[in-house]
């Protein structure tokens, strides 16, 4: 993030200005015609991400699936060295295999409440 100018605004990464309190409106503050244009050009850019992650997701399916040498597939190449890593006490290697066939921990968090909780069904009397 970097500022412009002697009264600069801050802009992000892309040159672009960022939200502050001088430029957010509130939805309940726009016209019904403003809110439909935020919400159809919302629409839009989520089904652009939509298909952008499937395009990806189908592509790496198929280079997965793609020979890597010996008969073994890309995705078996990859285990394979994943499962070298974690035995040469990679511990993160270890974690991400972990975490990828559903063992990983919980994080425990408690929580305590205080004070007393009254429900009653039907009119008070």
């Amino acid at each position: 993030m970097e500022r412009v100018g002697a009264n600069s605004r801050r802009r992000g990464e892309r040159g672009i200005d960022m939200a502050n309190e001088q430029n957010l409106i509130p939805g309940n503050k726009r016209t019904p015609s403003e809110r439909r244009e935020l919400a159809r050009k919302a629409g839009i850019a989520s089904g652009k991400k939509r298909r952008e992650k499937i395009i990806f997701k189908e592509l790496f399916q198929e280079l997965l699936s793609g020979e890597y040498k010996d008969g073994m597939t890309n995705a078996e190449a990859i285990v394979s060295a994943q499962l070298l890593q974690a035995l040469e006490g990679n511990t993160k290697a270890f974690e991400v295999i972990r975490d990828t066939i559903g063992q990983k921990p919980v994080d425990k968090a408690e929580d305590k409440i205080f004070g007393a909780i009254q429900i009653s069904w039907g009119e008070e009397k």
